[in-house]
């Protein structure tokens, strides 16, 4: 009678390795600790979360820093590293944070892990997966930002009442067609809107009254953080 021999510890431990599935990663460009500049958060302390990477190339864009480089982060890594500064509001950004299929994964983790979570995308990529506990907001690009194209409307469909549709204004085209898109798509009965003037552009006070004059059911945003920090970087 013939007797099969014991597999060894060594073997099993590399058929293991070979079947186990790899650990989710993403490329994260920074995460930071600042106060939430933007959308109905404005003015919580927020950990942001920015992904290395976007498809699109906006002309006002002002985090091209993001389009390359970054560091391979476990989520494991990313979530050990937000707990360490204590805030209840996490922002994930870019870049277009969509553009890597974990980020998916990502948002639900940290709305797991009890947090108030937004997301801040270019609304060319399906937002259809994003969890429903994460606040959505959606940057629509106007024809100054070189991107009206890549709009992708069927994200209209995906939106809830806590999310947020944002379009950045450079001058009167912009906000006519703002206006136009507001309208069409009903946008107001949907979400809050946030019409928001490029930052060295289009001077906040045009914007304002442009919104007063045509009584438009839209919120004015101001970059707060750049009103405090500028264009420095980490905030």
């Amino acid at each position: 009678m013939s007797v099969t021999p014991a597999r060894s510890t060594a073997a099993d431990a590399a058929e293991a390795a070979a079947h186990a599935q790899p650990e989710p990663r993403l490329r994260i460009s920074e995460i930071f600790h600042s106060v939430q500049g933007e959308a109905d958060a404005v003015g919580w302390p927020t950990v942001f979360v920015r992904l290395t990477g976007c498809p699109l190339r906006c002309t006002w864009c002002d985090t091209e820093y993001a389009f390359h480089g970054g560091q391979w982060r476990s989520l494991d890594e990313v979530l050990a590293e937000v707990v360490q500064y204590g805030a209840r509001h996490v922002c994930v950004t870019g870049g277009e944070p969509l553009a890597q299929k974990r980020c998916v994964d990502l948002l639900a983790r940290l709305c797991d892990a009890g947090y108030e979570v937004s997301l801040e995308t270019s609304g060319a990529l399906d937002v259809g997966a994003v969890d429903a506990r994460v606040r959505k907001v959606l940057d629509l690009k106007a024809p100054g930002s070189g991107e009206v194209a890549r709009n992708l409307w069927s994200n209209l469909g995906h939106l809830q009442p806590h999310d947020q549709v944002k379009v950045v204004i450079a001058d009167r085209t912009d906000y006519d067609w703002a206006v136009a898109q507001l309208r069409e798509h009903a946008l107001a009965t949907r979400c809050q809107v946030l019409f928001s003037p490029v930052y060295g552009r289009l001077a906040p006070r045009q914007l304002a009254e442009w919104i007063l004059a045509d009584r438009l059911p839209v919120r004015l945003q101001l970059q707060l953080h750049k009103l405090l920090w500028g264009e420095e970087p980490g905030h």
